[in-house]
């Protein structure tokens, strides 16, 4: 993974917490991920370059001027008001390199210094298992500072640790021996005729990163909501309401006014010709 930092801007050490999307259903960590740095006017310093992702371009996702300038598939920027650096992902892994992805990414984090990583994600609503409202929140998380992905301040905030979570499952066993250095993808998971019933958190993209960047000593908390497929732009707000309650990006008495991204405005095309009807 290389990182080619744009013409006339600076890496800021200050900026010592990384938040970044995990793609999966509903591509809830992208839309939330574009609603912070909409809101926060957080600034792109740079961008990465990885053979796992796929090549993709675009118009800029957050402003209609100046002309020209172009969205790539993994951009970096930067809010140093709240002390911030955002990581954007607009195209998907290759499939079957996930894990190689999970791991450049990782080495690239370490390598910058980055104290806590925040993974934003989403899951599959038609795998809950455990629905519980009672609380009103649907924020799910896991959290690299106890053994049990458990954290006392995600308790105090209201949401619920990933109950299926088990270090000890044999998937979530088999990522973490992919950290270590004697250890390779040819020597495979565990054979289908060993699949459990808990097989599902860890064969999505959060899990590796979640694994690699553990392994690396960075204190890392994915924040999780369970959706379906269609209109996920609330649940894209959930998950970036969470993230200002985790990371304390309160510059006003009332909180973050969130700025609706640019590029919303054609996420579902224009309006249907009433003429139709």
């Amino acid at each position: 993974m290389e990182f080619f930092l744009e013409e006339g801007k600076q890496l800021h050490d200050q900026c010592s917490t990384l938040v970044l999307p995990a793609l999966s259903i509903g591509n809830v960590g992208q839309l939330a991920v574009d609603l912070l740095v909409s809101s926060m006017r957080a600034a792109r310093i740079g961008y990465l370059d990885d053979p796992c992702v796929l090549p993709c371009i675009g118009n800029n996702a957050y402003e209609p001027l100046p002309m020209g300038e172009l969205a790539l598939p993994l951009e970096v920027y930067e809010s140093t008001a709240n002390a911030l650096t955002l990581v954007q992902q607009r195209s998907p892994v290759i499939k079957g390199k996930v894990v190689d992805f999970a791991k450049n990414l990782a080495d690239f984090i370490a390598t910058c210094g980055k104290k806590h990583v925040v993974l934003l994600s989403s899951l599959d609503f038609g795998r809950w298992q455990q629905i519980d409202t009672s609380s009103g929140s649907q924020i799910h998380y896991l959290s690299s500072t106890k053994d049990d992905g458990t954290d006392d301040y995600c308790e105090q905030m209201g949401w619920r640790s990933l109950h299926e979570y088990d270090s000890e499952q044999s998937r979530w066993k088999y990522l973490s021996t992919l950290t270590e250095a004697k250890t390779t993808q040819e020597d495979g998971p565990p054979s289908d005729e060993e699949l459990e019933e808990g097989d599902y958190l860890p064969s999505l993209p959060f899990a590796s990163l979640f694994t690699f960047l553990k392994a690396k000593g960075i204190k890392v908390t994915c924040l999780l909501c369970y959706c379906s497929e269609g209109d996920n732009i609330p649940d894209a707000f959930n998950l970036a309401e969470a993230t200002g309650k985790l990371l304390g990006l309160r510059p006003g008495d009332e909180g973050i006014k969130w700025v609706i991204p640019y590029s919303w405005k054609s996420v579902y095309g224009p309006p249907p010709d009433l003429s139709i009807f």
